[in-house]
């Protein structure tokens, strides 16, 4: 069974000449890193976000989504996880740790299984000198591996990523794409992300 599987998918936003999505089909296997490549304003955002319910657009869709054997729209919330391109635009507290504590809590995850796991990721992800800073002192790259590192604080079974390193130096966005890496590889946790900053991502792939 495929953990991911779409099927003749369209989409089409309201009074637009055009469908942002045109039957497309693909299948991502359990811990598989997919690599979503294409020139912009080609669907790929809108693609990512019919990903994950909580945001995804609205229009009409058409086609089906199934994720880990069930329709996608069924899909327990804090399953998938979902990076943007912008890194102030997920942030909304203003402490690290906070930030860390914000989606497990809105999941209403038992707060001492909050701390163990904000203790764990924020040792993974070496935010010791940085773990009570605001998070407006934050570099760009800090405030993107911050909010990667919230979204693995809820455990999720599937990462989406949008452009994540699209307004990040090339110095952090290496060290992004690294980390990333090792979640795959060392959690387990699909990945489906797009990219133009291919050269450190190609050699990886299992999927483009």
């Amino acid at each position: 069974m495929e953990f991911l599987q779409v099927k003749n998918l369209s989409f089409e936003y309201p009074k637009r000449p055009k469908k942002a999505l045109n039957n497309i089909s693909f299948s991502v296997k359990k811990g598989e890193f997919v690599l979503l490549y294409g020139a912009s304003g080609c669907g790929k955002t809108t693609l990512l976000q019919t990903l994950m319910p909580q945001i995804a657009p609205g229009g009409h869709l058409s086609g089906s989504i199934t994720f880990n054997g069930k329709d996608i729209s069924s899909s327990d919330v804090g399953d998938i996880g979902f990076v943007s391109q912008q890194p102030d635009g997920q942030i909304v507290t203003d402490r690290v740790w906070s930030e860390l504590a914000f989606g497990s809590e809105n999941l209403g995850i038992k707060p001492n299984i909050t701390k163990r796991r904000i203790a764990e990721i924020s040792n993974y992800f070496g935010m010791q000198d940085w773990f009570h800073k605001c998070t407006y002192e934050l570099s760009g790259g800090q405030k993107q591996m911050l909010n990667l590192a919230s979204v693995m604080v809820t455990q999720p079974k599937l990462l989406l990523l949008d452009e994540p390193t699209g307004q990040l130096d090339p110095v952090a966005a290496s060290e992004f794409i690294s980390t990333l890496r090792k979640i795959n590889s060392q959690f387990g946790v699909t990945v489906v992300l797009s990219e133009h900053r291919i050269e450190d991502i190609f050699p990886y792939a299992d999927k483009i």
